[in-house]
């Protein structure tokens, strides 16, 4: 989805929008070779979608083979792909991030993938712009180390229009659009905004890896590491159970399909 200077977006500081940072998009941008998500030519004009999440949920399900039949995959952040195929699949079409949740290592490198970055801090744009043109990377200003280089191609690097971050934040989980100083300001999951761009470039939407059990503090987090429930109930930054019950809306109207 091409990265719109106006639609609204100049009117709206960041994380949702460009004011007071158009200079930063434009600069990254003039270093992509594409802005959009799809080739003119690709001739698909009903595309069949899966969100994988990356939830403790997808171990044992041997959904792989399922999640690798629809046309389009879209998967987020750094949920690896090498060493559970039989679980989450080979091909990810589409994969959403952030400076600090990127992969790094070349073991994970895909070249059929399109990373499309979510920017939520003017750190975010002068990362890329950085890594575009291979100067050291300022890590100051992120919540944690961010990536120190990019094992992507640029042809394969996109940044997502924030009129999807803040449809996902303001029309699905109706958060305020402005916090007062004694609040925690709230934003959306990246597999929920994955969600939001799923239903703008898809005909059909199912999910994959969405459900967590927060009865079990202990239980998995996510189907590879050791994270724990705990850690998702304890962050501040994400209403998690505001978006479970938005989810469960979407499945209940059947708005979507949930293969687990």
């Amino acid at each position: 989805m091409q990265l719109a200077l106006s639609n609204g977006n100049d009117k709206i500081e960041l994380p949702y929008g460009i004011k007071r940072a158009e200079s930063y998009f434009r600069l990254a941008l003039s270093r992509l070779h594409n802005c959009g998500l799809f080739n003119e030519d690709n001739g698909v004009i009903c595309r069949r979608c899966v969100v994988v999440g990356n939830g403790g949920v997808l171990r044992n399900k041997t959904l792989g083979e399922k999640i690798d039949s629809y046309d389009v995959v879209i998967r987020m952040n750094n949920g690896p792909v090498r060493g559970y195929e039989e679980d989450v699949g080979r091909r990810t079409t589409f994969r959403l991030f952030y400076p600090e949740s990127i992969f790094s290592d070349p073991i994970h490198y895909d070249p059929d993938t399109i990373v499309v970055l979510l920017v939520f801090k003017p750190h975010d744009l002068r990362w890329l712009w950085s890594i575009l043109n291979g100067h050291k990377i300022n890590t100051n200003g992120f919540w944690k180390k961010p990536a120190l280089k990019m094992i992507y191609k640029v042809n394969q690097i996109r940044i997502l229009n924030p009129i999807i971050i803040r449809k996902t934040a303001h029309e699905w989980l109706q958060f305020p659009t402005k916090f007062s100083r004694k609040e925690k300001p709230q934003h959306p999951t990246t597999g929920l905004i994955a969600i939001t761009l799923a239903f703008h470039i898809c005909n059909e939407v199912h999910l994959a890896g969405f459900k967590y059990n927060f009865t079990d503090r202990n239980g998995s987090l996510h189907y590879y590491g050791n994270e724990t429930m705990s850690e998702m109930i304890e962050n501040g930054y994400h209403n998690i159970i505001a978006e479970q019950k938005f989810l469960k809306s979407l499945i209940d109207k059947q708005f979507v399909v949930s293969l687990t």
